[in-house]
C-alpha cells in the first residue's frame, strides 16, 4: 500500500480537488483527483433571531454554509468579509432598512441578493429590485421553494462568471 500525502487544490472555488502528492506512488494514485462539491456560502441578514435560527435549520442540511447577522450595518460588513455566494435579506429592519443594505452591498459586489419579506406592496417590491435585488419572495415561504431559488441564483451567478472568464469571486477589487 502506498502512503499518499493528499493536498487540497481549488478550495476557493465551487469544486475542491484532492490529489496524491507522493512521487513514489503509482501514476494511478498521483493522477487521481476527487471532486467534492463545497457548501454554498449564504449570508442571511435579518433582525429576527427566530428567523435566522430557522434559516440555519433549513439550509445547513441542504449543502449551505450559513452565516447570519441581525442588522443592516453588520450585514454590509459581513458581505465584505465573508464573500458569500448569495445573500438573503429582510427589508424591514431597525437602524438600516433592507433597501439601503442592498444598495450598499451593490456598491462593491455583484453577489446575488434574494429579498425575503412580509411586505407585499408593489412599490416596495419594485424599490428593492431597483436597488439591486435579484429576486423577491414573500414570507411565509416553503423551505423547498427557498432552497430552489437560492440554488438557481447561485447557479446563474456561477454560469455568468464562467461565461465571462471570471473566477467565482463575485466581488470587485476596491
Amino acid at each position: 500500500m502506498h502512503n499518499c500525502d493528499w493536498i487540497v487544490m481549488g478550495a476557493n472555488t465551487e469544486k475542491e480537488h484532492i490529489a496524491c502528492q507522493n512521487p513514489t506512488a503509482p501514476d494511478i494514485f498521483r493522477n487521481f483527483q476527487v471532486k467534492r462539491t463545497l457548501p454554498t456560502r449564504v449570508l442571511v441578514i435579518d433582525d429576527d433571531n427566530a428567523t435566522t435560527d430557522l434559516f440555519k435549520l433549513i439550509l445547513k442540511p441542504n449543502e449551505f454554509e450559513v452565516h447570519v447577522v441581525n442588522s443592516g450595518p453588520e450585514g454590509i460588513e459581513a458581505a465584505r468579509r465573508l464573500s458569500p455566494e448569495v445573500v438573503v435579506l429582510d427589508l424591514l429592519m431597525p437602524e438600516m432598512d433592507g433597501s439601503d443594505v442592498c444598495r450598499a452591498i451593490r456598491s462593491f459586489s455583484q453577489v446575488p441578493i434574494l429579498v425575503l419579506s412580509a411586505v407585499s406592496k408593489p412599490g416596495m417590491v419594485a424599490q428593492a429590485l431597483d436597488e439591486g435585488a435579484d429576486d423577491y419572495l414573500l414570507k411565509p415561504i416553503t423551505s423547498s421553494v427557498l432552497i430552489a431559488r437560492l440554488k438557481r441564483l447561485v447557479w446563474r451567478a456561477r454560469a455568468e462568471n464562467e461565461a465571462n472568464g471570471n473566477n467565482l469571486n463575485l466581488y470587485q477589487a476596491n
